[in-house]
Order: C-alpha cells, then structure tokens, then sequence
C-alpha cells in the first residue's frame, strides 16, 4: 500500500502545484497538505485529540471521544475519506490496548475502563469505514493470541450496565474490537496448540485434543451468537476464519453437530431466535471461507436442516431468517459445483473515448459495415462443460432461490436474485437458459409485484455477470419494459413502485454490462420507455432511477441521439419536483426526434386516468404544454380519443378526460389552430352530455364539478361556438356550482363565468340584467354557500355587463360586508367573499373612463361608501370554532383600502377638473394609514406581514402617488422600500411599529391593536411586543420626552377602556397590559399631575368592567390593577380599596382570596387607607380569615371590615346583597359547581 502511495503522490503533488501555481514543497508536507485539502476536514482536531490520548496511554477527557465521534459519524457515506488516515489512528490505539492487555492480571477493572473508550473509537472507524479496511493495521503477532483471548475472557465476565443509559459505556465495542482482533490472530501460520503456553508443560494433552484457547474462542463465540447486537456477525467472522484452518478438523465437526441440534431445536423463544440467526450467519460464513473439499462432508447434513427450517414457523415469521436461509442455500449451491469461468459467458469489450469516436466515424463513412459480434467461438472445453455433471440436489437449491425472489420482504428478493447470478455463473450454457426460463416464468400475469420485483432484481444480477447473453434479449426486454411501468391499483392507492424501480436498475445494469453494438436496437426500444417513467413516474425515486439509467446507457453506448441534451434536462435535480417534472423536463425532451408519440400515449392511456387527483391534473397540464410540437396529431387523434371517454363509468377516467379535453383545446387555441366546425360541435356537446348522465351526483360529484368549470373556462378562452341552448346550459352548470359550498368549487366556477361571460354574453342586454338581477337577490339568501358564491361572481362581471347596474351593484356589496344583524346568518367567507367582489367590482368599473361618468359620481360613491365600508371591515373580529375567521375579511379590506387608494388618487392625478382634489383627503389618509397600521401590530403573523407590504407598497408606488399622509417621513424611515424584509418576525415589526405612538393621529390605533399582543396569551410575541414598547417609553432623550410619552400613552389607554366598553376581546388584553405596565413600576410615579387623571378613568372603567363579568381572567387582571392603585397615596387609592373589599364577596373563591392579597399589600403600603389604630386589625382580619371558603363562612368579617375602615356595608357590597340572601339558603354543593363554571372558563 506504501509503494502504490509512494506511485501516486507525484502526481497529485504536480496536480496541486499546477492548481495553486506553487512549486513543489517537500514529499511529506505536501502529502499533508493534500490529504487535509481533499479528505477528513477536522483532521487537525482529530490528530490532536489522538495525540493526547496517546501522550497519556489512556482517554482522559471523556469528551474527546464524543467529538471523535460525532466527527466521523459525518463520514458515514463517504467512509473512503477517512482511510488515508486509519493507519495514524488505529496503530497507536491498537498499541495501547495491546499493553494494556499484558497488565490485565494486577488491575483488570481499571485496565478494562482505561480500554473501553479506546475500543469506542476505533469501533465508530469500523461503522463508518468497514472492519476490513480497519483490521489491516491490527497488531498481529503470534503473542498477541493469548493476549486477545484473555481481554475477551475479562470483558465477557464484565456484567452490562449500559442497557438503559443513552450513551455507551465501551462494552459491546470492546467486545467487538477484541473479536475482531482476534479474527486476524486465528490465522497465524502455526499449529494454535504451538501457541497456547497453558499446555507446554502439560503432558496428557493428546494430539487430537483441541488447545484450551480454541475451547475458550469457541466458547464465547458460541455464547456471542445468540446476541442481538453486532458481537453476532462479527463472531461469524471470527468462527469461518478460526474453524477453517487446516488443524481445525475436529473443532469444525464439533461446531456443525452443534450448529445441528440448534437448527433442528423446536423450542420457541427469544433467545432461540437470536441463536438460530446466529448460527445461520456463522454457517454462511464458514460456506464462503471453507474449501470445497472440508464442506462437502458436511453438506447433506446441513442443507436438510435448512430445507426443514425453511418450511418452519420461525422462518415464517422472520425475514432476517429468510435472508440468511438463502444466503446459506446459495453458498450451499456454489460448494456443490465446481469454481470455473464459464467461457459462455458474455464479455464486452473494454470501451475508450477514441475507439467510440472511430467507430463512429467508421459508421458514418461506412454504414453497411457489418458490426462484429463479442461472443466467442465454440471451443471444445465448452463442449466439455456440457457433459459436466450436476449434482441432484442442486434443482433443489435453484428451486429455494427462485422461491427466494417471490418473498413479500425486499431484503431476501435481494438475496436471492444474488444467489441465481453466483450459482448460474457456475452451470453450463444449457442449464444457464434454463435458469433464465424460470426467471421469466415470474413475470407471469398470475405473479404478484414481489415475484416481479425479484424477477427484475435477477435480471440485472444475471446481465451485470454477463450470464444473460444478447441472443436472449427478444425475450427478456419486452418484459422489462413491462416492468418500467408495472402499477397496480389497490383500493385508494397502488403497488408497484419498487418494480418500477428494480426495472430501471436492469436498464442500468445493460449499459454497464454490453457492448454498445449489441445494445444499439434494445436501447432505441427501453430510451423512451426509461424517459417516460423518468419524467411522469408518480414517485421521486422512480423517476432518478430512471434517469440514471438512461445516463449510464448515454454514458456507455456512445454516440446516441440528442442524449447528451437529454440527460443535462432531466438529472438528479430536476426530477424532484414532480411539476417540474412534467411541465418542464418531459415538455423539453419531447421537442427530440422519438418522444412525442410516446409521451402522449403514456400521458393519454395511463396518466390521465391515474389514481392520484393532482397527477391527473398535472398530465392534463402537460398535454397541453405539447400541443405546439404537433397540433394537427392533438387535433385528429387525441380530441378523438378524449371525447368519448367523458362519459366513462370510471370517475378517474371521465375527470381527467374532461380536464384533458378542455386544456388540449385551449392549447390549440392558443397555436392558432382551427377546429372543425364539427368538432367544436361535439366540444360543446360534452356538458350537456355530462348534465344528461348525471354524472355530478354521487361519489365523485365534486372533482366533477371542479373539471367541467376548468372545461367551460377553457373552450370560453377558445371561443368554442355555441348554441344558444349550450350557452344556457353552461351558464346553468355555473351558478349551480356557484352555489356549493366547497370553495375550491366556487372559485373554478367564478373563474370559468368570467370568460364564459366575456365570450358569450356581451351584447345581450335582456340575459345581462336578469343575470345581475339574480346575484344581487342572492347576496342576502339564508344559504351562505350561494352568498359566498354570488359574491364572488359580482366581483368577475366584465365592465359592459356592470355599466347598467353599477352603482346597486356597488352598494349591495357594501351591505354584504358588514356583518349581519342575525348571528345566524353571519358567515365570515360571504363577507370576505363580498369584500373581494367590491374591490373588483371597483376596478372594473373605473378601468375605462366613461364619459357618462364624468361627473365622478362613481368615485365619490367609492370614497364616500367603499372606503367607509372597508374601513369597517377591518374591525370585524369574527369567531368561530375554526379560531379568528375575521381576519380573512381584515385580510381581503387592507388590500381592497390599497387597491381603492390608487384607483382615487390616480382618478385626482388625471383629472384637472378641481371637484376631483376632494376625492382623497388628509382625513381619509389618516384613517387608512391608521387602520392599517393597527393590523400591522395585532397578533397574527400573516395579517402583520399584509399590512407592512401594503403600506410599503403605498409609500413607494412607482406610478401613484398617495397625498396627504401624516409624518410620511417617518414612515418611509420606519417602513424602507427594500425586498424581502421579515414583517412576520414579531422581533423585527414590533421596535418599528410603536415609533408611531409619538404621532397623535396614529397613537390610539396603533395601541388599540398592541394591547392585543402586549396582553395576550402568546408567551413569545408577548414578550417581543411588550419589550418594544417599553423600549420605546425609556428612549426619551430627556426626561420632560419621557413624560410625554407616558402621558399619550395614558391617555390611549383611557380612550381605549372607553371605545371598547364590555368588549373583552380588547378589554382584558388590556387590563393584562396595564397590569404588566405597573408590574414595570411605568405608572407608580405619583408626582405627575396626567396619572391622577388615569388612575380615576381606570378605577371607574374596573367598576364597569367587573360589574357581574365571568371572565376569569378579566377579574384577576382587574383586582391585580386595583391593588396597584390602592398602594398609591393620592385619593383614588381608597375608591380603589373599596372595590377591592367589595369583590371579597365574589362568587369565585379564587377571587375573593385574590382581592384579600392585593388588599392587605395595599394596607401594608398605603397606611392613609385605614386610621392608625385600627389598620392592625383589618390586617388581622384579612390575612386570618379563610376566604376560598363558603362565602357563609365570611359573612361576619366582611361586616366587621366595613366597620373598621369607615365604608357603608351596603355601598360596598350593594353588587353582592341579592347574592348573600340567596346564600343563606343554598348549601355548599352550589358554591361548588358555581366554582367549576369557573375551572370551565378558564380553560383547566
């Protein structure tokens, strides 16, 4: 390995040097400098840690081996980065652990701690780089035998104690490390009874006794075989290397009776499960290790005890089992017969870039030159191979392995497909067809998607072997191609996927193995096939399988066709988008010479029938994307198989048809291809055909519906002619459909009345005016479907439609967006529905200027009531049990302000006249700016986000400009007109935002809106909002700004508490935010003359508020509050410890014992409440007296109270005197549920 390293280091030293345009340093520092730059990264992290550890002969940071660890992990599968660097890890290591081991007697178990984090390491090298390429640099000297054997001795008598802790301890790897180890010292080349030295001076031990080392080895390993874990395959290993050797005779026979009595045990249990798997695996491995010669003794015995176990319980249960069984069988198959290279086997030849070049151009100037075959001449040791003989039981052991590749679990398919290539590689060719023939028996209709998938599996193990000559190719490719495209439907979904899959492995299996001559024809038969599953195949794998293949076969077959294009299309990354997919890859490939055809008829007979809803719908999409390469085929041939088939019983056939037909017209359309008038006959036919069979009812119904809308928007676009009646009839499926109330239904159906108006019906003023006539009737219906969808089909009238009515039109959606007098009839999609249908309405009507209305009557309308009724939409806070429905209405009014907004300013930039400057004034743009500045600073992500774009896009609109916005400097420095800015991140809105509390034409909504998010129940926008604005109180420069600031927030407060009177929506997050306010000691300086003014508007809001409420909540904050100012010493503070002793008599316990707390701190801080001599005793009283009992119980203290402070009883505790008389006579059970209507409320 050190001379091949030694070769190679030159070049890539000259490599490096050409790169870096540096001269050539020394051989080690530039073998360095190449191995950190192109493998491990962290190799200078790793070296140092090792360096510790083997400066110190131990592991002394625990850590050190986690970060190892987690390094290599990284490593996992590119594992060849890491094998430079095994010798400079594991030596040293090794080395370690070999002295430890010699010091193992004086202090074992600190000796074994001191190795088990070593075997940590070295065991993580062997996950990520395999024990083959990790043992190469194991100490393996004759000594280190007995060394080995006594370290696995001291580990195997060490009790596990790391079965429940999250991390290893070093156990099991120590266990492995050593068994590893152990599998290169078994080999030394000298009898093991030589070695043992218990036995030197032992005279009775006899020639034919096994050494104590050996009974020890065979011992645990026997003991190891019926673990879970990986001691299991790595004893295996450690058995097929010790049990083959030469002096290992009688060991092996005693391993196989052994191996015997488990197979043929019939206990059932766990651990007899563990024990057979092991014993399998250890068999296979002594089959693959042993010569021939040793095996076939053996051989009957242990082939019978496989055919009985495979017919067992055990093996039916297990496909770890299964695998193994085959494994075995398999390797059983291969010591029967003879180890030969067939020389019927197929060979290509070795392909060069030059040899493809001349032999291309040898095609090009000589295209009848006959192409020379790779198979090789009957040879008389082919006759000899013949007439070999074949043992009996090898029909047997095929049979088992065909058995294998119809197996329900993949792993034992795999398995299997593997043992047909290994032992077929063994037969003559006679036998070798035979095998084939069975192979293709398992494609046969009446085999299920296993027997396919191991069929394929086989397929490619017998190419890639060259067992699979070119003579069988008629046979085997149209089975593939079946194969490619193998799907069956089960129930709501299919099977078949991983054939698809095994399929195009085969494909790529054929570019590897063949020569390019002998492939030519069957890659012009698989190229489309591999393209069609590679762009319109359901699943991701599927489709990059594919593509690989085709790749492979591009990449090895030469000069073919436009493949090179093809593959730079359709790689890795393009395919994992199956959109993209289809509309995009398959789209771009389809312009070749070859894949039209194929691709329509994948698409037409397979696709748009499919299962899955979406990839009908994207195949309908796709076939109309290929229109353009041949709109005469689309015209004459798919339009005539698709017409037909709209009338299927099949309802995956008749959706995607009828979305096929329309979106195939359209294209066409769209290319400027003219139907006949007959077949735009029979297009128009398809929905009264489709409303004659009744084809929406039942099962089905409505992806029906969805597909005829998207076929009336499609021949509308296409101007399909019409007769009268079919108008009607489409017109009629319309509104029908505009009445579901599935929305996806009405939106298609608004979508499609749109065009089917503009095409149709304009020009025809009686249907116009019925039709507009209907809808506005409709708007004020009791079903909320049909008002959703009339709606929605207001906002869609083309202008010449609208201009009769416009103006009912207009205000009959004014009516419809405000919320409905009857709660029964409130639904917030109408509403939302209707807000949008204005907007649009708006749009439409003033997108032509009309001279009829040139005296602005329309735009004053739209100021006047349009804006006023957007305005008041964005207070509609809905709710449902599907949470803030208002918010899709708050959504749909901010854009339709925006929309409105540049239709009027728009109007007053082109209109000269001087009634137009009134259109928009400061008074509106103040309340625009306003309401839509609240959203931005409420609790929903998406809504603040709407609201910071909108006003971005208002400030800086490239072709209106919005006048008389208030501080719209400070805006435009709160709001930059730059991209991508994260509007929805409460941490990045918020700080900006509550810049504007400084402007008073903004301060009450903009703290409007944030109370809801400083009180409410979200813990992170609370804190984010709640910071911002006590950031923006403390960043006065001085201290006169700061009372300022307070002082507007003081009163924004008050007007809040008045305009929302009993709204709990607004009150209680705002309680909570005052609460948390005086929690920050904000509203506790009582020298300034405005908090007076606040403390009384807050106390008399309270006694408002907490008048007979239920909200717990509401009554937590507001005690909280009252106890806050009560602690004050100005006069308020008594009218607030007089509500304070009246909610002593509330009827929930936790109140009452919540307004005694805040009572007896505001007595301990404001001594002025009570007179001196008696506020020891209202301490007393309120701190002793149980008051989360009966309120029966208190009666007496609440009197006794009143007294001592000086209150009128009957003042303090009017709320509460019908109460109390009703109290007397109920009994504690009615306290108690009154209680849990409490727990209920709060949400417990």
């Amino acid at each position: 390995m050190a001379a091949i390293e030694e070769e190679r280091l030159p070049q890539k030293i000259k490599i490096e040097a050409a790169v870096n345009g540096e001269e050539e340093d020394d051989e080690h520092d530039s073998k360095e400098r190449v191995l950190q730059r192109y493998f491990l990264q962290e190799w200078k992290l790793v070296k140092s840690l090792l360096d510790d550890i083997v400066s110190n002969g131990r592991v002394v940071d625990p850590s050190s081996v986690q970060k190892i660890q987690s390094i290599m992990d990284k490593y996992q599968e590119q594992g060849q980065l890491v094998e430079p660097y095994l010798e400079s890890i594991v030596s040293p290591l090794m080395l370690i652990i070999r002295s430890k081991t010699a010091e193992l007697d004086a202090r074992s178990h600190e000796i074994l701690e001191t190795i088990k984090p070593i075997c940590i390491i070295i065991y993580t090298l062997v996950t990520v780089c395999g024990y083959k390429a990790i043992i190469k640099f194991f100490p393996h000297q004759v000594s280190d035998l007995e060394l080995a054997v006594s370290l696995l001795e001291k580990c195997h008598s060490t009790a596990s104690v790391s079965s429940l802790r999250q991390e290893s301890t070093g156990e099991m790897e120590a266990k492995c490390v050593t068994l590893l180890w152990l599998s290169i010292l078994v080999l030394v080349p000298f009898d093991i009874s030589s070695v043992d030295t218990s036995i030197a001076n032992d005279k009775s031990f006899g020639a034919d006794d096994l050494a104590p080392l050996v009974l020890k080895i065979l011992g645990f390993c026997k003991d190891y075989l019926c673990n879970s874990g990986p001691m299991r395959r790595i004893s295996g290993l450690l058995l097929s290397k010790l049990l083959t050797r030469p002096d290992m005779g009688k060991a092996f026979t005693s391993f196989v009776e052994w191996t015997h009595e488990v197979l043929s045990s019939k206990e059932d249990s766990v651990l007899n499960h563990f024990r057979l798997l092991g014993v399998m695996e250890a068999l296979a491995a002594i089959f693959k290790t042993a010569s021939r010669k040793v095996l076939l003794d053996v051989l009957p015995t242990v082939l019978n005890d496989v055919t009985v176990l495979s017919k067992s319980n055990a093996a039916t249960k297990s496909p770890l089992l299964r695998k193994y069984l085959i494994k075995l069988t398999q390797r059983i198959g291969l010591v029967c017969l003879p180890h030969r290279s067939p020389t019927w086997r197929y060979v290509a030849q070795t392909a060069s870039l030059s040899e493809n070049i001349s032999t291309s151009s040898t095609q090009r100037l000589a295209p009848d030159h006959a192409v020379t075959t790779v198979s090789q001449p009957e040879s008389l040791e082919d006759q000899e191979d013949e007439d070999m003989d074949v043992p009996e039981i090898l029909e047997e052991i095929i049979e088992m392995l065909l058995s294998g590749l119809r197996d329900t679990d993949t792993v034992v398919r795999w398995s299997a497909a593997k043992g047909i290539g290994r032992v077929t590689s063994r037969l003559t060719s006679v036998l070798s067809e035979e095998v084939l023939s069975s192979v293709l028996e398992l494609f046969s209709p009446g085999e299920g998607d296993g027997s396919w998938h191991g069929g394929c599996l086989a397929l490619a193990e017998l190419a890639r072997r060259g067992l699979l000559l070119p003579r069988s190719f008629p046979q085997v490719v149209p089975i593939i191609v079946k194969a490619l495209h193998y799907d069956i439907r089960r129930g709501p979904h299919s099977v078949g996927s991983h054939v698809r899959d095994a399929a195009a492995y085969v494909c790529w299996a054929f570019g590897r193995a063949y020569y390019h001559k002998d492939m030519k024809n069957v890659l012009d038969q698989l190229a489309p096939d591999l393209l069609i599953v590679g762009s319109f195949d359901r699943e991701v794998n599927c489709r990059r399988a594919a593509a690989a293949a085709f790749q492979e076969n591009v990449g090895r077959q030469g000069n073919y066709p436009h493949g090179i294009d093809i593959v730079n299309i359709a790689d890795y990354f393009t395919l994992s988008s199956r959109v993209n997919s289809y509309l995009q890859v398959a789209v771009s490939i389809a312009q070749y010479e070859g894949y039209l055809y194929p691709f329509v008829d994948e698409l037409l007979y397979n696709k748009i029938c499919h299962w899955d809803k979406s990839l009908r719908e994207l195949a309908a999409e796709t076939l109309a994307a290929l229109v353009k390469y041949e709109p005469k085929h689309f015209d004459n041939y798919v339009l005539e198989k698709l017409i037909p088939c709209t009338l299927s019983t099949d309802l995956c056939m008749r959706h995607g048809v009828t979305l096929a037909a329309g979106e195939v017209v359209l294209a066409l359309h769209q290319c400027g291809y003219v139907l006949s008038a007959d077949r735009q006959k029979r297009m128009a036919g398809i929905v009264p055909a489709i409303e004659k069979a009744r084809l929406y009812r039942g099962k089905g119904g409505e992806i029906m519906r969805l597909a005829v809308s998207r076929f009336i928007e499609c021949i509308s676009l296409s101007h399909v002619t019409l007769s009268q009646r079919t108008e009607r009839i489409l017109l009629d499926t319309l509104t029908e459909n505009l009445r579901h109330p599935n929305s996806q239904i009405q939106n298609a159906a608004v979508n499609a009345i749109k065009q089917l108006l503009q095409s149709y019906f304009i020009g025809n003023d009686k249907k116009v005016v019925d039709l507009i006539s209907k809808h506005l009737e409709h708007l004020t219906d009791p079903n909320v479907a049909v008002r959703r969808g009339s709606a929605l089909a207001l906002g869609v009238l083309p202008y010449e439609l609208l201009i009769s009515k416009w103006k009912d039109v207009v205000l009959k959606l004014c009516s419809a967006c405000k919320i409905e007098a009857n709660p029964e009839d409130r639904d917030a999609e109408a509403r939302m529905n209707a807000v949008k249908g204005l907007t649009s309405v708006c749009e439409t009507l003033t997108q032509r200027s009309d001279p009829e209305n040139d005296d602005l009557t329309l735009y004053i309308l739209i100021k006047t009531e349009v804006m006023d009724t957007l305005l008041t939409a964005l207070d509609d806070y809905s709710v449902d049990n599907r949470g803030d429905v208002g918010s899709w209405v708050r959504e749909a009014a901010i854009h339709g302000l925006e929309k409105c907004t540049y239709i009027l300013c728009k109007k007053m930039g082109t209109n000269s006249a001087g009634d137009s400057s009134s259109l928009f004034d400061s008074n509106l743009a103040n309340r625009l700016i306003g309401g839509i500045v609240k959203q931005g600073v409420e609790k929903m992500d998406k809504l603040r986000e709407t609201a910071a774009k909108s006003l971005q896009r208002i400030l800086y609109h490239e072709t209106v400009t919005v006048p008389f916005i208030p501080y719209r400097e400070k805006l435009e420095e709160m709001i930059p007109n730059e991209a991508g800015l994260r509007w929805a991140v409460p941490t990045f809105s918020f700080p900006r935002f509550v810049q504007l509390l400084g402007f008073r034409c903004y301060s009450k909504e903009l703290m409007s809106g944030l109370v809801i998010s400083t009180g409410g129940l979200q813990e992170s926008l609370q804190k984010a909002s709640f910071s911002a604005l006590l950031q923006y109180i403390g960043e006065g420069e001085e201290a006169k700004e700061q009372r300022s600031r307070k002082s507007s927030m003081c009163e924004d407060i008050l007007w809040i508490l008045e305009e929302y009177k009993k709204c709990d929506r607004v009150i209680i997050p705002c309680l909570k935010t005052i609460e948390e306010l005086f929690d920050e000691k904000i509203f506790l300086n009582q020298e300034e003359d405005y908090m007076l003014s606040f403390y009384k508007g807050v106390v008399d809001s309270l006694a408002i508020e907490l008048r007979a409420s239920k909200e717990f909540a509401k009554l937590e904050a507001g005690v909280t509050i009252l106890g806050s100012i009560a602690s004050v010493s100005e006069p308020i503070s008594r009218q607030a410890f007089s509500q304070l002793l009246s909610l002593l008599a509330h009827r929930y316990p936790k109140i009452r014992e919540k307004a005694a707390e805040e009572a007896y701190f505001a007595l301990v801080q404001n001594s002025v409440l009570v007179t001196e001599d008696k506020i020891g005793e209202v301490k007393d009283i309120i701190s002793k007296s149980c008051w989360d009992a009966d309120m029966k119980s208190t009666q007496s203290e609440r009197l006794e109270l009143c007294e001592l402070t000086g209150l009128d009883h009957g003042v303090v505790f009017r709320t509460r005197s019908r109460t109390l008389t009703r109290d007397i006579a109920t009994t504690a059970s009615d306290e108690n549920a009154s209680y849990s209507a409490l727990v209920d409320s709060s949400g417990f």
